[in-house]
Parts: C-alpha cells; sequence; structure tokens
C-alpha cells in the first residue's frame, strides 16, 4: 500500500469518525432537551395538582356555599329569609321559644317525655311556640342535622301540624339515632321517617323538596339565626319566654312534664 493510500484511509476514517461524533452529539442534546421538557411538564403537573388539592381544600362544602345563596323559605314563616317560625293560636298571649337540633340526643329525650304535653299546650292556646333550628351537632362530623332541617322546611310548606308530626317523629324512640350516627344525612332515611306522619306519607310535593334540596339555603339562615341569637343560648333543647329561660330543678332544661309545666306556668305569670 502507498503511503498516499494509507493517508487517504487515515482521512477518511477520521471523517467518519467525526461525522459519528457530531450525530451522538446531536442525540444527546435531543435527549437532553427531551429530558428537561419531561421534567418541565412534571413540575406543571405536580404544580398543578398542588394548586387544585389546595383550591379543593379551601373550597367551601355544599352547605357552607349556601350560606349566601337566595333562600327559598318554606310557607308560614315570616321575617328575614322565613327564618321566624311561629306555630299556634293568635289568640295565645305569649310565645315560646324553642331552640332544637335534629340531631340532639337531649332534644330527641325531651320530645319523648314532654313533647304531648306542649303539643296539647300550643292547641289549647296556652301558648305559641317560636321554633329556632341549629346546626351545631354537625361541626363535629356529618351533615344530618343541616339535611333534617331542610326536610323540616319542607314539612312546614305542607303544614304547621305537618312539621310538628315530621319533627316529633324524628326524635321517636323508632327513628332518633345515636348522635355519632349521621342517618339524617340520607334523604331516603328521612323519607322513611316521613312516611309515618299522615299529611306526608305519599305527598309528592314534600318528597321533591327533600330530594331536590329545596329548603337547603333555608335551613342554613335558620342555623345562622341560632348561631347570632339574642337569648344567650348555646345549646339545645333550651326554651325562653319573654326574654328568660325556662329550667328545671338543676339548672338545666325541664325535663319532666312536672319540671316543664311549673316552668311554662312561672313564665306565664311572670
Amino acid at each position: 500500500m502507498s503511503k498516499r493510500n494509507s493517508q487517504t484511509a487515515k482521512t477518511a476514517a477520521r471523517e467518519r469518525l467525526r461525522l459519528e461524533r457530531e450525530r451522538q452529539a446531536k442525540r444527546d442534546k435531543v435527549r437532553r432537551q427531551v429530558i428537561v421538557a419531561a421534567s418541565v411538564v412534571a413540575v406543571l403537573a405536580a404544580a398543578g395538582g398542588i394548586g387544585y388539592a389546595v383550591v379543593q381544600a379551601n373550597k367551601p362544602s355544599y352547605w357552607e356555599g349556601l350560606k349566601d345563596a337566595k333562600v327559598t323559605a318554606p310557607a308560614h314563616t315570616t321575617g328575614t329569609k322565613g327564618t321566624t317560625v311561629v306555630i299556634g293560636k293568635d289568640t295565645a298571649k305569649k310565645t315560646l321559644k324553642v331552640y332544637e337540633d335534629a340531631r340532639c340526643p337531649v332534644c330527641a329525650q325531651f320530645e319523648q317525655t314532654v313533647g304531648s304535653t306542649v303539643k296539647k299546650d300550643i292547641d289549647d292556646g296556652k301558648f305559641k311556640i317560636q321554633f329556632v333550628g341549629a346546626t351545631f351537632i354537625d361541626r363535629t362530623d356529618g351533615q344530618g342535622s343541616k339535611n333534617a332541617l331542610s326536610a323540616l322546611g319542607a314539612a312546614l310548606n305542607v303544614s304547621p301540624e305537618a312539621f310538628l308530626d315530621f319533627k316529633a317523629a324524628l326524635y321517636s324512640t323508632k327513628w332518633h339515632p345515636e348522635e355519632t350516627d349521621d342517618k339524617f344525612k340520607d334523604d331516603a332515611y328521612l323519607l322513611k321517617v316521613a312516611d309515618t306522619v299522615p299529611a306526608l306519607k305519599g305527598n309528592a310535593t314534600f318528597e321533591k323538596a327533600v330530594k331536590n334540596g329545596t329548603y337547603d339555603a333555608w335551613a342554613m339562615a335558620m342555623s345562622k339565626t341560632f348561631d347570632e341569637n339574642k337569648d344567650s343560648v348555646t345549646g339545645t333543647p333550651s326554651f325562653i319566654m319573654d326574654g328568660k329561660k325556662l329550667t328545671g330543678p338543676d339548672g338545666g332544661a325541664p325535663m319532666t312534664v312536672e319540671n316543664f309545666n311549673k316552668a311554662v306556668d312561672a313564665a306565664l305569670k311572670g
């Protein structure tokens, strides 16, 4: 082999090596660009995911979102957003304010023991009642107080009597759950209880209102009325007449017929 041919071969080999290095460099550059792009996408996706999680965490719950919603008030209500619920004969001279939370076990105990006496007093015109619904038990866990209050609004829209009968059924030994068991959050359960009330059984308008949450915003407005009450009431059940709290011998709510009658009679004379 001549020196020329040998030099030509070496030159060609070097050129092939140069071209291969350039191709490899291009491949490495493309690979780096892909890796960088993928990393950027991953970072953006992670940031987006975190952002979404933050938004969701700070997004108000369905019920909280109703605080400023337009209120559809049930029939038989008055006052701002229909939150004044007074039941009884016009001839009754005084009104007993009744503060209750649907999930409250003590409210259920009162209704089971004294509820029929309260109903008779209303029917006899001894006094009217003003119902104030609370939902503070839901703050710990659940939404049953709010959902039951909304359903009570649907019952009130039917009639005051349907409201009282449905409230009594919700508090009954058969249907009232343990405080930690949030059964009232389920519309199906509330409708099952309502089927025991003649005025509500098979009532399509009532059923539609419960399922559609027609009075959900009203329930939140009513709950706000409890939270902002001027009677210094912080728990349920509580009873107020002429701005004064009715109590039993132990200083708490009067939980027997005898103690309730004594407290009411004293308030009526006062």
